[in-house]
């Protein structure tokens, strides 16, 4: 290195010991005065009954959907496969070896045919419908919807209020919107919900998901299995109703030789057929009925029911962050923002927050 290097170099290091060091920023806490603080409780509880009113005309919407297609993958696919001759001959089969595993046991056959019809109706109608979207999606989807309304309200009222979103947010890491603990880990506050990257990332929401699961039982229509009933036993009676006339016709077929006794079971094939086609109208109507009642049935229940529907999530969330801010922004009752449907307090087992102190620390 020559001369002139190492002077300049030598004047870079002084030049940098020279420079001063700057402080670090501090943020300067303002002061919200107490009044302040109860108007901003005030406009989160109103943000949350907003957001759940406008969460239950998405849920709703979506619902409709979902059964209209369910309605239509009914028409098309699951009765012309009911109702088609092949079918009907492969259900005649399975009533055949349902009637002779029974073993004395009653109704067997028509037990055994109604689970495979559901089975049928799972794969030909609900798992079609699931590809688009069904209950399960729909309330995972009404919560985050919720959830996102609450964030952008959140914004607009530390604005609108001159209170740093950095002290606003140290306000709603103290309010519960999930409460189902012990463990620590199955309870999150609003902070925590409304700035997950996404609701699944949270131990608290899968918690409440499963919650909600085990409270409705069967998840989706799992009481379509009723509405096969009827369909089974009809089917069954019938499908029993023709083995005697077959047995018959085998007889005659064999005892009449090769040729003529092939032309009777022609014979007989081309009235079942008949007698099939006959009772075609009478079965699908069957069908649309018992089908049509027992899913409107639990679609009702779907949309309605505050602790299995798809808004449990949204209305249990809102149940904690407005019921935990009652006392502190002064709120005479609570709505939980779920207009006429009413919503239960959590259970006993969540903890039991007491009102927020007017200051935000």
């Amino acid at each position: 290195m020559n001369l002139r290097s190492l002077i300049v170099a030598v004047l870079v290091v002084l030049a940098g010991c020279a420079t001063p060091v700057r402080a670090p920023v501090v943020e300067v806490q303002v002061v919200i005065a107490p009044e302040v603080w109860q108007q901003v409780d005030r406009e989160i509880v109103a943000a949350s009954q907003s957001a759940t009113e406008q969460t239950k005309i998405y849920a709703r919407g979506a619902m409709d959907y979902w059964r209209t297609r369910v309605y239509q993958l009914t028409e098309e696919n699951f009765i012309p496969w009911f109702s088609s001759y092949w079918t009907q001959e492969w259900l005649s089969m399975k009533v055949s070896w349902y009637t002779i595993s029974a073993k004395g046991e009653q109704d067997a056959a028509t037990k055994h045919l109604a689970a495979y019809l559901l089975e049928q109706y799972q794969e030909r109608v609900l798992a079609p419908a699931a590809v688009e979207i069904d209950p399960d999606a729909i309330l995972a989807k009404a919560t985050a919807f919720y959830v996102d309304i609450l964030q952008e309200e959140l914004q607009k009222i530390s604005q609108r209020h001159g209170v740093p979103m950095a002290q606003l947010n140290g306000r709603i890491q103290k309010i519960p919107a999930i409460a189902l603990g012990p463990p620590p880990a199955r309870d999150a506050s609003l902070y925590q919900v409304v700035h997950a990257q996404s609701l699944d990332t949270l131990p608290a929401y899968a918690a409440l998901i499963d919650k909600i699961h085990k409270a409705g039982g069967d998840k989706g229509v799992g009481s379509t299995d009723t509405a096969m009933a009827p369909v089974a036993k009809r089917a069954s009676q019938r499908m029993e109703a023709e083995m005697a006339p077959r047995g018959a016709a085998s007889a005659v077929a064999a005892a009449a030789g090769k040729l003529a006794g092939g032309l009777i079971t022609v014979g007989v094939a081309g009235i079942r057929a008949l007698i099939q086609a006959a009772d075609r109208p009478d079965s699908e109507a069957l069908i649309r009925s018992s089908l049509g009642n027992t899913f409107d049935k639990a679609w009702t229940k779907l949309v309605q029911n505050p602790t299995t529907g798809v808004m449990a999530g949204t209305l249990y969330m809102a149940s904690q962050i407005e019921g935990n801010l009652a006392g502190s922004a002064e709120i005479p009752s609570v709505s939980s923002g779920s207009g006429a449907v009413d919503w239960s307090p959590p259970e006993s087992t969540n903890p039991q927050i007491d009102p927020l102190p007017p200051a935000g620390e």
